[in-house]
């Protein structure tokens, strides 16, 4: 099996070595550079990745869709998801991809063993509002929405590509798409490590995606009304 680690990354020349030369170990490795104004993207290609440099910031969503697009004109069995900012660690890769089975995707969750004490304020409120939203809108019973840390199957991939989203809110949407084709997803539990580095989850953003999920939920309601 061939698996394809993509790292949708924006500014994280402090930690992406660390993050690429881990996952090296497990896997090919994409960097997906979203228009990040440090180093980065040099940074990334000099510890072995192959990396992809938009000309400005367009959000992780495009990132991601910008990997998927690559990934699909490679030989990939599985993509796995990964933040670069060091949070996740990579040595959990290869159990992300053994738990998959027949599943169509796998997450990881900060929440399975117990509440994640070094996660922020506005990401855990943000985090257990959306997750208990997107549990009755797709049926899926996770823990866990908005880990960035996740696999995918290479054969699944192209029912994401069409997703309008280019910020956070792709991946819940991800979600949605997932439950509107009936795949099957899966959450393992992972330790997470927050090192007081800056974070772009402000509480602006927080409450925009908190819009969105809402704005979801009413789109699913119309849906079952019509269906």
């Amino acid at each position: 099996m061939k698996i394809l680690t993509i790292i949708p990354a924006y500014n994280e020349e402090k930690t992406i070595e660390m993050v690429v030369k881990s996952s090296l170990q497990y896997s090919d490795v994409l960097v997906v550079d979203d228009g990040s104004t440090d180093k980065t993207a040099d940074l990334a290609k000099h510890a072995g990745a192959l990396v992809i440099k938009h000309e400005q910031n367009n959000g992780k969503g495009a990132a991601i869709k910008t990997g998927f697009n690559k990934a699909l004109k490679s030989d990939s069995d599985v993509l796995v998801l990964i933040d670069g900012d060091g949070q996740h660690d990579p040595r959990f890769i290869l159990p992300l991809v053994d738990n998959m089975g027949d599943a169509s995707m796998v997450i990881c969750s900060r929440f399975m063993n117990g509440p994640a004490t070094s996660m922020k304020l506005q990401r855990k409120i943000s985090n257990k509002l959306t997750t208990s939203l997107l549990r009755l809108i797709t049926g899926y019973m996770i823990t866990d929405s908005q880990c960035g840390f996740r696999a995918i199957s290479a054969d699944s991939v192209p029912i994401f590509l069409s997703i309008p989203y280019d910020d956070y809110e792709f991946e819940s949407e991800m979600l949605y798409q997932a439950s509107q084709n009936n795949l099957s997803i899966r959450e393992i539990p992972i330790p997470c490590s927050y090192k007081g580095e800056k974070s772009y989850i402000t509480w602006v953003k927080v409450l925009k995606y908190i819009f969105f999920i809402f704005k979801l939920l009413l789109r699913d309601l119309k849906w079952r009304i019509k269906h």
